[in-house]
């Protein structure tokens, strides 16, 4: 129709923050900041029903000059790539926002102008065409997410706070130094189409490819700078850490997918195998922490890192299963650990305790609650006709035809995956009843079910049926495997 879709999808949450700057009463900017979201998942739900699953072509693209002695340009689009994480983005801000209904009873209208800005602006991360524009996204939504976690997180929110704002700060220097370097070796330009179709001396790729490294491992995160991130969990609200594990996390894969792989093509050929290596240590590493933990919230966490391990060896497999399976996994880790990070809110809220020991004999006192509880836990564990099933298996196929041992690893790391969620389930559903939170236990009510839902269902859908999440991705994933390939034979 001609209507600048993506601009609608980005600047709602803003124009909706700035709705709620002019409201009196908590109520009100409650139910304000959930019709904003949902309004916002709708224009999504509209982008993804006009979305072409035949080309690899940008989509809905916008462009106007704004800089242009530089040639920066407010450059909008998407493709098959970014389509499936505008649309996780707009689903988890309404469950955010319905998350944080109880939870948030201080600074109410800043918490939820905090949320929508955050939304904005990650949103516009996937959207970007345009390399500066990119950066200004992805750089301005350190400051919304360390507020989040500095002024409504726990005890400890203000060290974590800034150990999340300060590696992700480091790591953004060094993409900043990459970002301005692939400027003036790529024809002066910020245009991220035209800067993929550059063809660079393979010394400047592995510079680059280093650089980029350190700012999308932040992210992701990888070991060894993984650090800030069980952290940044354990204080955040229910809401922050659902941000976090379900769209913050995928900003560092997304990174590698989007700049990396297509305009570093020699390089991250020549340096998948160490890619490979660091996947299958996080792995492995983050389901060894995972094991040992008795903060339920802090399980979770160590769990995303080695979830997260199985999408950079998708990506790094560099074959058409693996990249399927690692974009794939993104979304899939998005629904499932962002479920389980608003169960350990739900039940926190109820308990005051994130001991697994407080825990004990929920199925009794809590049937709803564990019956969900127990799906999320079977999806994360990749239990077949789940979510994470079908991208697990697709990365473990890409993974065992780039280099067995890295993919026996990962299967090392299913196991270990498996042995801390069911431990954890059997202690905190099945076991018996503890006499210190038996008594405060209240089974979830309709809004708590109304966010656990959507999350549910996509469970399930992407488990039993892939295909449309898959057709989405495919002529983008097939044509970024001929652009890698095509030019990084060349090393």
């Amino acid at each position: 129709m001609g209507l600048p879709l993506l601009s609608f999808i980005i600047f709602t949450p803003v124009a909706g923050a700035a709705v709620l700057m002019f409201l009196r009463g908590d109520d009100a900017v409650r139910w304000t900041a959930l019709g904003v979201t949902i309004l916002d998942l709708a224009l999504c739900i509209a982008m993804l029903a006009g979305f072409d699953t035949t080309t690899h072509e940008m989509q809905f693209t916008e462009k106007r000059p704004w800089v242009p002695a530089l040639g920066i340009s407010y450059a909008l689009g998407i493709d098959g790539i970014s389509a499936l994480f505008v649309f996780l983005t707009a689903l988890l801000g309404s469950i955010c926002v319905l998350a944080s209904w109880v939870a948030i009873d201080r600074k109410v209208k800043a918490f939820m102008v905090s949320l929508l800005s955050m939304q904005a602006l990650m949103l516009g991360v996937f959207c970007a065409l345009d390399l500066f524009l990119f950066y200004v996204f992805w750089e301005a939504m350190l400051i919304p997410m360390y507020l989040i976690i500095g002024v409504w997180g726990g005890d400890g929110r203000i060290y974590a706070a800034f150990k999340f704002f300060l590696y992700t700060l480091a790591g953004s220097v060094l993409f900043l130094v990459g970002v301005i370097v692939l400027y003036f070796n790529g024809g002066e330009t910020f245009d991220i189409l035209a800067l993929t179709a550059q063809d660079l001396p393979f010394r400047v790729q592995s510079w680059l490819f280093f650089a980029f490294l350190i700012a999308f491992a932040v992210k992701v995160p990888m070991v060894p700078v993984h650090t800030w991130l069980p952290d940044a969990h354990v204080q955040a609200p229910t809401a922050g850490s659902i941000i976090l594990a379900g769209v913050l996390l995928k900003m560092g894969g997304y990174g590698f997918l989007r700049f990396s792989l297509p305009m570093l093509p020699e390089a991250s050929v020549y340096y998948s195998t160490p890619m490979l290596s660091l996947s299958a240590l996080a792995i492995v590493y983050g389901g060894l922490l995972a094991l040992a933990q008795d903060d339920l919230k802090k399980l979770v966490a160590y769990s995303s890192i080695s979830h997260m391990g199985f999408v950079t060896m998708g990506i790094f497999a560099l074959n058409l299963r693996g990249l399927q399976g690692g974009i794939l996994q993104m979304f899939n880790h998005g629904v499932t650990t962002g479920a389980l990070f608003l169960f350990v809110g739900l039940i926190y809220e109820r308990t005051h305790t994130r001991s697994i020991a407080d825990y004990g004999g929920l199925m009794k006192a809590a049937p709803v609650y564990t019956a969900f509880l127990a799906l999320f836990t079977l999806s994360s564990m990749a239990l077949p006709g789940t979510n994470s099933f079908v991208g697990e298996l697709l990365v473990l196929s890409g993974g065992f035809a780039a280099n067995l041992a890295i993919g026996a690893a990962a299967v090392v790391g299913a196991l270990l995956g498996a042995a801390y969620l069911l431990g954890m389930y059997r202690k905190v559903a099945l076991g018996p009843a503890s006499v210190s939170v038996r008594f405060k236990i209240r089974d979830v009510n309709a809004r708590e079910l109304a966010a656990t839902l959507p999350l549910a269902v996509f469970v399930l859908w992407v488990g039993l049926y892939p295909k449309p999440f898959l057709n989405i991705m495919d002529a983008s994933v097939e044509h970024l495997l001929v652009q890698v390939h095509a030019k990084g034979s060349g090393q």
